[in-house]
């Protein structure tokens, strides 16, 4: 069943990063922005998400997270405006703008 709202296409997109299911995420990502490949990292760890706002219209729809992640001793939080469109009797993940990454060390 297709995710009923952007933030729940949202989360079941971080879950499928969560466990490296690379098949989901091109599933879900619209044809017209999707890339040819979809590489995971194996090392990276996603370590929780944050929901900061969302937005849901007839067609479009925007989500902004932060998720945690970890790679060995090294922690960082990526922070994107994802947005949504609703097309097909679904909602489709279309791209992100991204803040500069924040990364530490342990």
């Amino acid at each position: 069943m297709p995710a009923p709202t952007p933030e729940a296409l949202m989360r079941s997109r971080y879950t499928a990063f969560v466990v490296g299911d690379a098949a989901y995420l091109e599933q879900t990502w619209h044809p017209g922005t999707r890339p040819e490949r979809l590489d995971l990292d194996p090392a990276l760890r996603w370590r929780g998400l944050e929901i900061l706002a969302t937005e849901a219209g007839a067609k479009r729809g925007y989500v902004e997270f932060r998720a945690h992640w970890s790679e060995g001793p090294t922690r960082g939080v990526l922070h994107e405006r994802s947005r949504f469109v609703w097309q097909s009797g679904r909602w489709w993940y279309l791209d992100g703008v991204i803040d500069p990454p924040v990364t530490a060390e342990p």
